[in-house]
């Protein structure tokens, strides 16, 4: 037996829910396929469970991209603003931490609840767990039938049926985190119809070091404190620092070596050989007050330097 949608959603993550929901409420009948019994699961353990869903200030220069045109059309056709209108409309209360950066008061499952309603305002169906197992183009419709003559259609073999369809959207994310059932299977599809793909790279992650050359700082684990961090030689011309990427955020010491936003962030941007410089008192002129402590006070230096980062 053949099921027919007029558009199929594979990958039950943020994008593809929103995708279906978006469609369904447009008066289409929609189709999500994931190979996992849960939905969005990288939602579920983002913000530190409590989902960091949008930032007040966002704008295109926070996205690296080869398209930066897209960014920008993408962002004014919908903004965070409409999405925090979303958050009122299914009552999820939320605060900002500092930068602009919106979270759940409670737990990440409202964003996840709130997406599963909106499916199901659209009448979205959902098969799970469900693994694609085939997609081929099948052609141009010149036939009577249930997709229209002219459009575009796919078949989808999965091993819950097989599937045709006009429209088909890989929602299926990146490789980012396998443990929470990340797949290639997106990369897999693009290769097949021609797309060229950009070798992946690690982005957003923590920095981890050689066990031996780390064990000095393993006993800073679990502390937390403002940086300035940036990519380039310590030593850097003004001329090279123009040219250099820097994040103020917060830094997190690990049993590993360094995470926290302020390292999170600068990961897209350091490459394999590059220094990273981290300033521990951004803003601070250290020798300047040790000058001032050396001529007013008889406290210890590491005393001293603690009362200023």
């Amino acid at each position: 037996m053949t099921h027919y949608f007029d558009a199929v959603v594979v990958g039950a993550g943020a994008a593809g829910l929103f995708c279906a929901a978006t469609a369904g409420q447009r008066g289409l009948k929609v189709l999500v396929i994931d190979h996992s019994e849960k939905v969005a699961e990288k939602i579920r353990i983002s913000g530190g469970g409590r989902c960091n869903f949008t930032n007040r200030d966002v704008s295109p220069a926070n996205f690296l991209s080869d398209n930066p045109h897209f960014c920008r059309s993408a962002l004014a056709g919908y903004t965070p603003q409409d999405f925090i209108a979303l958050l009122h409309k299914h009552g999820v209360p939320f605060h900002e931490k500092h930068k602009g950066q919106l979270f759940c008061d409670h737990s990440a499952e409202d964003i996840i609840n709130l997406l599963l309603a909106e499916c199901a305002a659209g009448q979205v169906e959902r098969w799970q767990p469900c693994s694609v197992k085939k997609v081929v183009f099948s052609g141009i419709k010149s036939d009577a039938g249930p997709i229209e003559s002219g459009a575009s259609s796919y078949q989808i073999d999965t091993d819950r049926g097989l599937i045709e369809t006009p429209k088909i959207v890989i929602a299926t994310g990146g490789l980012s985190i396998p443990k929470i059932g990340a797949t290639d299977f997106g990369y897999r599809i693009a290769q097949q119809f021609g797309l060229r793909l950009v070798e992946p790279r690690a982005a957003l992650v923590p920095l981890t070091f050689d066990g031996a050359a780390w064990q000095p700082f393993a006993q800073l684990a679990g502390l937390a404190l403002p940086v300035q961090i940036e990519t380039g030689a310590a030593h850097a011309t003004h001329k090279q620092r123009k040219k250099t990427t820097a994040f103020t955020e917060d830094l997190l010491f690990t049993h590993k070596g360094l995470s926290g936003p302020a390292v999170l962030q600068i990961s897209s941007f350091w490459r394999e050989g590059q220094s990273l410089r981290v300033n521990l008192a951004p803003g601070q002129d250290l020798a300047r007050a040790l000058l001032r402590a050396k001529a007013s006070s008889k406290k210890l230096i590491a005393t001293e330097l603690a009362s200023v980062v």
